[in-house]
């Protein structure tokens, strides 16, 4: 038997990689712009600690305001639907047929599928939300969840990258170990999320690892040049 398989949790996916993302990179950055700049490991530390907690309500706070937008807007075109298939219900079974219309349906097909919608008020605007706007009916809580997922996701990459300054006496040691953390995490994150997309997955870890090592390069030579 034929059996399909697909991704079933591309939200829960999009959160992590948005919050594991920023949390692997810019603490790395930071890090590394700091080991530049200072001599010692509490400095660095701590510095990496506080935007560790302010970047994951951040990131977490963005994550809660997109779904609760997505959420609003859906809720508001829910509504308009609504109101539109009560008083304008001709044009809205035009609509109907000029959706089937795009999928080569018959003009006969199209106007019993028209007039079968719209016998239930509810499935009619539900085919018109899905079909003619491509909205779908956020998940309950979702904001809430998205801005856990993020923040807790940040939170585990960040502190990647600044593991290796409590294990070393000086910042120049913290940073050779924690970018051969951080690039193998970089790795190994970036083919986890090529493979779950279809990506080719061995571009999606270079590409990822690039991006974080050109980051914390910068911010190194940057604070360097500053500094001396």
């Amino acid at each position: 038997m034929h059996e399909e398989k697909h991704f079933e949790s591309s939200a829960i996916l999009k959160d992590v990689v948005i919050g594991m993302a920023d949390g692997l990179t810019v603490p790395f950055a930071l890090a590394a712009g700091l080991s530049g700049a200072v001599d010692s490991n509490v400095i660095v530390i701590t510095a990496g600690i506080a935007e560790i907690v302010a970047g994951s309500i951040a990131m977490g706070l963005g994550g809660y305001l997109a779904g609760k937008t997505d959420a609003d807007h859906f809720n508001s075109e829910l509504k308009r639907e609504y109101d539109e298939v009560e008083r304008l219900p001709d044009k809205e079974k035009q609509e109907i047929r000029d959706v089937l219309a795009e999928y080569g349906i018959s003009a006969s097909s199209q106007n019993a599928v028209a007039n079968e919608l719209a016998l239930d008020k509810n499935k009619w605007v539900d085919f018109m939300m899905k079909f003619e706007l491509g909205l779908e009916k956020p998940k309950p809580k979702r904001a809430t969840q998205s801005a856990r997922n993020i923040a807790l996701s940040y939170v585990a990459g960040g502190f990647i990258p600044l593991s290796a300054y409590f294990f070393t006496t000086h910042p120049y040691d913290g940073l050779i170990f924690s970018s051969a953390i951080t690039l193998v995490a970089l790795l190994a994150f970036g083919f986890f999320k090529a493979k779950v997309t279809g990506q080719p997955v061995w571009r999606g870890a270079y590409q990822t690892a690039f991006v974080g090592a050109l980051a914390a390069g910068a911010a190194f030579f940057i604070a360097r040049a500053i500094s001396l």
